[in-house]
């Protein structure tokens, strides 16, 4: 039986006791991130990047066709715009900062760093919440009154709306972000999670939370169980609508476009209430992070290709910058 040196032993525990000290003293929260319970890390690292840079490349392209495009400037495209933007911060909070811990080692995260990541996440999440059910409200005038869509669905409203969806979602943010944070924590300031989330924090304080749990529960009624509810209204009278038309080809389309709208909203919403209404005594690490995922990386890729990329009008304005491009080339050579 082998036994270790004197010298291995000793740097050994000292390095565990450096590490002990270091998360018990400082104020740094530690991350542990996505891969650390499992074995391919390299391989689930490189898809959610691969994930990510499609998320930032669809929707980018979204953003410029938009701009580019005078046939796209209308309330609907501008809304898609929103949304696009939306998912581009989003990856751009939470991916790069991942990133950077898998292959740096370093998972440390300041308290000003983990409360700008929960702002700035909550304030992203819950405008885009708002602004779906703006824009199922925008499709729902669209399809049953057509001819009213000027004046029920103007620029004014879809203003007001884009703005309310930005401020309501701040507001939020900011309320979740400093209540959380007022908390003093336990000497191990571990988070299982790869970026600072509010239910995730909550679990590390050493005090009562159970008034800031039920004001996140009421929270999560108002910023998402009541826009999703607003959505499956819209849409079950889209499709009451639709299938009252005598046209087959009007029914596959509006079938297949509420179909899939739907599945991307359901699972926005689905993993949202699930990290935030679920009880604290059912939450599992593992499960957590598989969810947030889901509505923090994957749904902004779907976002980009349902909502825009497989859009009529959208595939026109594409091929029409692609040819001009590629015109621009032939003069140039």
């Amino acid at each position: 039986m082998k036994v270790p040196s004197f010298s291995t032993f000793s740097i050994s525990s000292v390095a565990s006791v450096d590490i002990t000290e270091k998360r018990n003293t400082t104020s740094d929260f530690i991350l542990l991130g996505i891969f650390n319970h499992t074995r391919p890390r390299l391989f689930l690292f490189m898809i959610v990047l691969t994930m990510a840079i499609a998320s930032l490349t669809g929707n980018a392209l979204m953003l410029l066709l938009i701009h580019l495009d005078p046939r796209l400037h209308r309330p609907m495209y501008f809304l898609l715009s929103q949304l696009s933007l939306m998912d581009m911060m989003l990856v751009f909070t939470i991916v790069p900062k991942m990133a950077a811990d898998y292959l740096t080692c370093n998972k440390s995260i300041s308290p000003a760093g983990c409360g700008l990541q929960i702002f700035v996440s909550l304030t992203l999440g819950g405008g885009e919440s708002f602004l779906l059910a703006a824009m199922s409200y925008d499709r729902y005038v669209a399809v049953c009154h057509p001819l009213r869509y000027p004046v029920l669905f103007n620029w004014q409203l879809c203003l007001q709306m884009t703005l309310g969806s930005w401020f309501l979602g701040a507001v939020d943010g900011l309320m979740q972000a400093a209540a959380t944070l007022s908390f003093p924590f336990c000497s191990s300031h571990v988070i299982d999670h790869f970026f600072c989330e509010a239910p995730m924090l909550v679990r590390l304080a050493c005090a009562d939370t159970s008034v800031l749990e039920n004001v996140m529960y009421i929270c999560c009624v108002l910023m998402l169980l009541v826009p999703f509810s607003l959505i499956l209204t819209s849409y079950s009278v889209i499709l009451s609508t639709v299938l009252q038309m005598h046209s087959l080809d009007a029914h596959k389309k509006a079938l297949a476009t509420c179909f899939s709208h739907l599945a991307v909203v359901g699972l926005f919403y689905g993993a949202a209430i699930f990290i935030y209404m679920q009880p604290k005594s059912y939450r599992s690490a593992n499960h957590n992070k598989i969810v947030s995922a889901f509505y923090t990386i994957f749904t902004p890729v779907l976002n980009s290709l349902i909502y825009s990329l497989r859009n009529s009008e959208v595939k026109e304005a594409l091929k029409k910058w692609l040819g001009k491009c590629s015109n621009f080339k032939c003069h140039q050579t």
